[in-house]
């Protein structure tokens, strides 16, 4: 008996922004993020979704050139809380507090 070649095995590059359609995996991811006070993971999901809704557009919403955004949502990036804010409602989604439970 011969034995079979082995498959080649090929990785393409996955994309967050092609995987975030749905409002409720996007609000569970942000929510992880912030459980978690993960902010690289936070930017690296606005940062997404920015992308997926075209940067340049949000970006000319936001008052910010492209490259300034891509800048604030990088891991080192440090955009302001009213930057944030902004980006969220201009993305269809806002912040909600909540008590915690005990």
């Amino acid at each position: 008996m011969k034995a079979k070649a082995k498959e080649k095995i090929t990785f393409s590059d996955w994309d967050l922004a092609e995987t975030l359609n749905d409002k409720e995996d996007i609000i569970a991811c942000i929510e992880v993020a912030l459980a978690e006070n993960n902010t690289k993971f936070l930017f690296e999901i606005l940062n997404s979704l920015s992308r997926s809704k075209g940067m340049s557009k949000i970006a000319r919403e936001l008052g910010v050139t492209r490259e300034g955004l891509y800048k604030s949502l990088s891991p080192e990036g440090k955009p302001s809380f009213a930057t944030i804010n902004k980006l969220l409602d201009i993305l269809g989604l806002r912040l909600r507090l909540e008590p915690k439970s005990a």
